[in-house]
C-alpha cells in the first residue's frame, strides 16, 4: 500500500512546518476480538504532520461505516468508524534514551524519511471498533435451546423448569434484589 506511505519533504524539516495530507484506506474486513469487521467503502482519512523540532507529530482522524454480525443474533450489526490517528517519529540525533519508559510510544524516522501510516491507521480503527458490537440495544439474542431469533418472537421451545442443581449457578435463582 504506497499510497499509505509518506515522503516528508525537505521544507518540512524547519521547526513549526506542518503539512496536510488524506487519503483513502481500502480495508474490505478487519478481524479483531474473533469478529469480521466487513467495510463495504473505502474508509477516509486526513492528518497533519507537524515538525516539533524534534520529532514529527502526525494527527487526524479516519472514519466511515461498516458492518459485523451481532454478538447475540448474528443479524448484521451496522456501526460508524470515528477514530483518531496519532503518530511521533523522532528526527535522527534525537534518539530516545534506552531507560525511556515512553520508547515504545515513537518511533526514529527512518533514514529514507518515509512514514509509513498503515500501522497508524489500523491502530485507530482498531480503537474505535465496538467490543460488543449488536445490532440493537435491545436484541434478544437467540434461544440457546432451539436457535431461534428471539428478535422475531418467541420460540417454541418449553420453560425450562428443571433447574440443575448441580450447576454451581443454581444458587443465584434463590437471590432476592428486595431490600
Amino acid at each position: 500500500m504506497d499510497d499509505l506511505k509518506i515522503i516528508i519533504p525537505e521544507e518540512l524539516f524547519a521547526t513549526a512546518e506542518s503539512s496536510s495530507y488524506s487519503g483513502e484506506l481500502n480495508l474490505p474486513s478487519y478481524e479483531q476480538g474473533g469478529i469480521e469487521f466487513r467495510f463495504a467503502k473505502p474508509l477516509p482519512w486526513s492528518l497533519t504532520v507537524t515538525n516539533t523540532s524534534e520529532a514529527f507529530l502526525v494527527m487526524g482522524s479516519i472514519s466511515g461505516e461498516g458492518v459485523c454480525d451481532c454478538v447475540r443474533c448474528l443479524e448484521d450489526a451496522s456501526f460508524a468508524i470515528d477514530g483518531e490517528v496519532e503518530g511521533y517519529f523522532l528526527l535522527p540525533g534525537h534518539e530516545p534514551d534506552p531507560s525511556d519508559e515512553d520508547a515504545q510510544d515513537y518511533e526514529v524516522l527512518p533514514d529514507d524519511r518515509t512514514i509509513d501510516l498503515e500501522p497508524l491507521l489500523l491502530s485507530a480503527i482498531s480503537l474505535a471498533l465496538p467490543f460488543s458490537p449488536l445490532c440493537d440495544e435491545d436484541c434478544k439474542g437467540l434461544c440457546p435451546r432451539c436457535g431461534a431469533n428471539l428478535n422475531e418472537g418467541p420460540c417454541a421451545c418449553e420453560p425450562d423448569s428443571d433447574i440443575d442443581e448441580t450447576n454451581p449457578f443454581a444458587v443465584l435463582r434463590n437471590l432476592s434484589f428486595e431490600d
